[in-house]
C-alpha cells in the first residue's frame, strides 16, 4: 500500500515550484510566509553571478550549457550536470543549482548542464540515451572546448541522480554512443531514491506515486532494467559518489546501492548530510557549490581524488 500523508515540508516548500498566488490558494498566508522564510534559510546566501557559457546542441535538438575553467591551463576535467524534476519537468535552466557553475569553473574545471526529454513525450529509456548523447557530443568536440576526455565525472539530482546511476551501471546507453565505461572517471549521484525502482514504487506517497507511475509504467521488468541497483553487478563506472540528505527512501536506496555497487568490485563512497523532506531534497542541489555549505568541501576532496588536481 502507498503512503498517501503528503509531508509537511513538502507543503512548505511550494513557495520554490509554484507561482505566488497558487502557493497562497493552497497553504494559506501564515504558513507561505513561514514556508518562504524556511526556504530563504535552507537555500543560503546568494551565490556569484554565473560565469561566462556557451549553449550548445546535441542529439535530437536538445542543448547544454558550457562553462570553460575561469583559469584554463591545458585539457581540463569536466564535471557533467544532469537535472532533476520527477522526469517530466525542470531544465538547466532551473534545476541546475546557482551556485555549480561558479564554483567548478574556479576549482579549474569546465562544468556542463544539459538539457535532456521529458516525459511524456520521451521515455526515461530516452533521457538516460540523451545523457550518454550529451557526453558523446562533449567528446567529439572536446578539443575545440578544451576537455580532458579522460577526466570527466557524471552528476545528477533526484530525476538526474537516478539517470547518472543508470548509465554508470547500464553500459549499453554508453554503447550506443560508442563509448563505454572507460569514458567515464566517476559518477555522482545526488539524493536520489529511484535506484530500485519496484522497491521505491511500493511506498511513494500519493504525489510522487503519479510521477513514478508516468516515469516507468507497470511492467516490473521495464522498472528492473531502469534501476541502477539491479545492473551493479560488474562493469560500471570505475567511482561513485553518492550523497543524500535525510529522506528515509533516499538514505536505503543510496545504501543498498552503494553495497551492490561493492559488491560488483566498483569504488564507492556514501554520504550523509542534514535535511528532511522536499526541502532537504532542494537544498542539497541548490547550495552545492556554494563554500559554507558543509557537502561542498566532501565533494570537492572527492573531485581532487578522482581528477588527480
Amino acid at each position: 500500500m502507498r503512503k498517501t500523508a503528503v509531508p509537511m515540508a513538502a507543503a512548505l516548500a511550494v513557495g520554490l515550484i509554484l507561482p505566488l498566488a497558487a502557493q497562497a490558494q493552497m497553504l494559506g498566508p501564515g504558513m507561505l510566509a513561514r514556508g518562504l522564510m524556511r526556504n530563504r534559510q535552507a537555500m543560503g546566501t546568494l551565490a556569484p553571478p554565473a560565469p561566462p557559457h556557451q549553449t550548445l546542441t546535441y542529439g535530437h535538438g536538445q542543448s547544454y550549457d558550457f562553462y570553460p575553467p575561469l583559469h584554463p591551463a591545458g585539457p581540463t576535467p569536466l564535471v557533467l550536470f544532469v537535472h532533476g524534476g520527477a522526469w517530466s519537468r525542470g531544465s538547466k535552466d532551473t534545476a541546475t543549482g546557482p551556485w555549480k557553475a561558479p564554483h567548478y569553473t574556479a576549482e579549474g574545471y569546465a562544468f556542463a548542464s544539459i538539457d535532456y526529454r521529458l516525459v511524456p513525450k520521451a521515455r526515461v529509456e530516452d533521457q538516460a540515451a540523451d545523457v550518454a548523447h550529451a557526453l558523446s557530443a562533449i567528446l567529439h568536440d572536446a578539443d575545440r572546448l578544451g576537455v580532458d576526455r579522460h577526466r570527466i565525472v557524471l552528476m545528477g539530482h533526484s530525476a538526474g541522480a537516478q539517470l547518472v546511476a543508470l548509465v554508470g551501471t547500464d553500459e549499453s546507453y554508453l554503447k550506443a554512443q560508442g563509448l563505454s565505461f572507460a569514458d567515464l572517471a566517476g559518477v555522482i549521484p545526488i539524493d536520489g531514491a529511484a535506484y530500485d525502482i519496484p522497491k521505491q514504487m511500493e511506498t511513494s506517497g500519493a504525489y510522487m506515486g503519479a510521477r513514478y507511475d508516468q516515469a516507468f509504467g507497470t511492467d516490473p521488468a521495464r522498472q528492473r532494467a531502469l534501476s541502477a541497483t539491479f545492473h551493479a553487478e560488474a562493469p560500471n563506472a570505475p567511482r561513485f559518489l553518492l550523497l543524500h540528505v535525510q529522506r528515509p527512501d533516499g538514505v536505503a536506496q543510496a545504501q543498498e546501492l552503494a553495497e551492490a555497487l561493492r559488491a560488483g568490485g566498483a569504488s564507492v563512497e556514501i554520504q550523509g548530510f542534514p535535511g528532511t523532506g522536499l526541502m532537504g531534497h532542494l537544498a542539497i542541489n541548490q547550495r552545492l557549490g556554494d563554500p559554507s555549505y558543509e557537502v561542498t568541501p566532501v565533494v570537492d576532496e572527492w573531485l581532487k581524488k578522482v581528477f588527480g588536481k
